[in-house]
């Protein structure tokens, strides 16, 4: 056996070593972009424009181009978007690779504001060319910032179409790896004065690993109104809040229904789907969609918005699932025309006649020629509606298709459906705030006692989604259910709880701060924080021993999480504002301040506060400990007046002087006996010093820094970013079991497919 290992891996090396060695193209050159049973099948559909299935097979077999978006909400957009056009576009636009021309990238023109770029080289080519080498590294970095994400195009429509405001409750069902949460988020954090929206976004996966994913991924943006859940999007449970004095059910006014698929329309990035491609895969997953898409109604408030996308391009998986998800919601639910929402995107309308084909070539277009045998593989929501007029009263050309050929993107599909009233199986009827007052939900619970919330699993035997009615295959009811369906010493009421079932890693618990909590008592003196600060919001991740960390989230958030830890699974939630720091009890306060919440927390902050200039920036982030001498006489000035500890280092822009950065920065510092510093991560270090027009380029091979302003400026930021958690004497604070935790799921999941 151990021969044979030794010999596979001997045999493994070897091909990794001919590929290698074969240069920076080589790799998937022995899979055959080619699949009969899918073009034989795609023909027979008549998706295709008459005329155009040659372009689009054609192009399903080019590479995806790279697309990237800046991160909308933050200030620095315009900064990032101007350094982009100027400097790196400019550089890469004259470029040829393998007789490739490289084209200048341009802006997606159905995406507002120029904030998505698309330009016509793959992934791979950016990755592996040496030529783009300081662009990628560029991307690299900016994208561990969070101030680009790299997404395909495709994937960016679905949150445009949710049309997001600042208070909206948002949830996320099929939320990993998380490049659509991410754009969630931009959306609620619009308005960059107001640290903490009313609305928030609950990011939930059914694979606990891949919520590791989309907790990396979410922490970019350093937002405190994100929480990350792990469940069964089927069966995801309802969850409760504090309203008027009493419980009440939480509805959310936008939900994202982004399903598993067969992902056919992946196939110029995932080359494995060539060779995997089946029409089982379709069959097998469209009960799965639809009772994702059913509980994704339920829990969605009237008046709400609800966006089903999937990477598919097949009838199955899209109109299929709509056209029984309309039906079974007899009126209450509503296709959106949403063809005006997104103008310069081309797309296909939704079909209204589609047939199933089996993996052996068979073909049926009714339910009525499936036979028995196959009625567990085939079900009757598969097929189109008989009834012509039922078929136009559900407006499925209002679906939307994107093929690839027609802008040079992946296959998708979306559709937009509006709840106009609640579901037909639901006695409880939910309310949308008009505004944008504090909670959405339902009327109290006080007014309406026994009745159950939507999703409960009532009714089942009336053909509801919980039942099997009309063929239907089985779909979730909610585990609340007998919350509030109960009734004990005739008073209704929940019975105990069952405990819920743990998989995975075990999370630390979430435990919020009283307002007389110790810790604030110096906290409160040494930065001066103003009366309103919200000491509720602030949590740690421990009941017993020191507190190493304190985390703030949304007064909305803390709602939710203080009235139902025992309902759900939550992987991650808040951002982190202050960690402690054993030198810094001496100085007057044991925390320091964090520079993932910075932005957050500095409204509050009245006191430790030094304005610096464009220049004192470029020498905190540039020298690795510089002396309060090498700062411009303001800073100095006041410095010199401030004790030792941790600072907020703030520059305000002057819009009198467009060569200099006209947006906001906060970094975290420490102010030594002498001397003072930035504690500034390095990939944001190398951000900020490219808004300030310092160059920070490494070598292909790492074995060096190149810079504008010298390689020695940006081997000190590198150097300084390596310790800037560290103390007043650059020692690393020890890793907290949390954070090796997550450190090892993000190895985990490392090769999980991005969107």
């Amino acid at each position: 056996m151990g021969k044979r290992s030794r010999q596979r891996q001997k045999n493994q090396s070897v091909s990794r070593d001919d590929r290698d060695n074969a240069g920076w193209g080589a790799g998937y050159a022995d899979i055959i972009k080619e699949n009969k049973l899918f073009e034989d099948y795609y023909k027979e559909q008549g998706l295709i424009p008459e005329g155009e299935f040659d372009q689009f097979m054609e192009a399903m077999r080019e590479p995806l181009p790279a697309t990237i978006r800046i991160t909308g909400y933050k200030s620095h957009a315009k900064e990032i978007l101007h350094c982009l056009k100027e400097k790196y576009f400019k550089d890469i636009q004259e470029l040829e690779i393998d007789s490739q021309r490289i084209e200048a990238p341009q802006p997606l023109s159905w995406y507002p504001d120029e904030q998505a770029w698309h330009t016509n080289m793959s992934r791979k080519l950016i990755r592996k060319s040496p030529l783009l080498e300081k662009f990628h590294q560029f991307l690299v970095s900016e994208t561990e910032s969070g101030n680009i994400s790299r997404q395909e195009a495709v994937s960016m429509i679905p949150p445009l179409l949710l049309k997001i405001e600042s208070h909206h409750k948002i949830l996320d069902m099929c939320a990993a790896p998380g490049s659509k949460t991410a754009q969630l988020i931009e959306m609620l954090h619009s308005d960059m004065d107001v640290p903490f929206p009313e609305g928030f976004v609950i990011a939930n996966d059914v694979d606990n690993k891949r919520c590791y994913l989309l907790v990396h991924q979410a922490k970019r943006l350093n937002s405190p109104c994100i929480m990350v859940v792990n469940h069964d999007a089927s069966c995801i449970p309802t969850l409760q809040i504090d309203s008027d004095g009493g419980k009440d059910v939480l509805f959310y006014d936008r939900v994202l229904c982004d399903v598993p698929c067969s992902g056919d329309g992946t196939m110029r990035k995932n080359i494995d789907v060539w060779k995997k491609w089946t029409t089982s895969n379709s069959l097998h997953l469209h009960g799965l969609q639809l009772r994702i898409a059913v509980r994704g109604v339920e829990q969605l408030a009237v008046g709400g918005r609800m966006v089903y996308s999937t990477c598919s391009l097949n009838p199955i998986e899209d109109e299929a699932v709509i056209a029984a998800l309309l039906e079974k919601s007899e009126g209450a639910l509503e296709l959106a025309d949403a063809s005006a929402d997104l103008p310069g995107l081309k797309w296909m309308p939704g079909v209204t006649s589609w047939k199933l084909m089996t993996k052996e070539g068979q073909w049926f277009s009714d339910w009525s020629e499936v036979p028995s045998s196959r009625h567990t593989q085939i079900r009757p929501t598969m097929f189109p509606p008989k009834d012509p007029e039922k078929l136009a009263g559900l407006h499925l050309e209002r679906c939307m298709r994107i093929l690839p050929h027609h802008q040079n993107t992946g296959g998708f599909f979306v559709a937009v459906l509006v709840k106009k009233a609640p579901m037909p199986w639901n006695k409880r009827q939910p309310k949308l705030r008009k505004s944008a007052p504090t909670q959405t939900g339902g009327s109290p619970a006080a007014d309406v006692p026994c009745l159950l919330p939507e999703g409960s699993a009532e009714e089942t035997e009336d053909g509801g989604p919980g039942g099997r009615g009309d063929g239907e295959t089985e779909t979730a009811g909610a585990p609340l259910a007998q919350e509030a369906a109960g009734a004990q010493d005739a008073v209704c009421g929940p019975p105990p709880s069952k405990k819920m079932r743990v998989f995975g890693y075990k999370e630390d618990p979430f435990v919020f701060l009283t307002e007389d909590d110790p810790v604030f008592t110096t906290i409160q003196s040494f930065y001066d924080l103003s009366p309103d600060f919200p000491k509720l919001n602030v949590l740690t991740r421990t009941h017993e021993g020191k507190k190493r960390h304190l985390y703030m989230v949304s007064k909305e958030l803390r709602n939710v999480l203080l009235n139902n830890g025992e309902r759900m699974k939550v992987i991650n939630t808040g951002v982190k504002v202050w960690s402690r720091n054993s030198d810094g009890e001496e100085f007057g306060c044991p925390f320091r301040l964090a520079q993932e919440g910075i932005y957050t927390l500095q409204p509050y902050i009245r006191s430790r506060i030094i304005g610096v200039s464009v220049e004192d920036i470029k020498v905190l982030l540039t020298q690795e400990n510089p002396f309060l001498s090498k700062l411009e006489d303001d800073a100095h000035a006041q410095a010199k007046q401030m004790g030792m500890g941790s600072i907020v280092l703030k520059y305000v822009p002057n819009p009198n002087d467009p060569s200099e950065p006209q947006c906001p920065i906060q970094l975290c510092g420490w102010r030594g006996k002498t001397s003072i510093r930035a504690f500034v991560p390095r990939n944001e270090r190398f951000h900020y010093l490219r808004l300030l027009g310092v160059e920070v380029f490494r070598d292909k091979q790492g074995l060096g820094q190149k810079s504008r302003d010298g390689a020695k400026a940006a081997a000190a930021a590198e150097k300084q970013g390596e310790l800037g958690n560290g103390d007043e004497n650059g020692s690393l604070e020890p890793k907290t079991e949390e954070g090796n935790k997550e450190q090892q799921q993000l190895k985990d999941t490392q090769g999980a497919v991005a969107d």
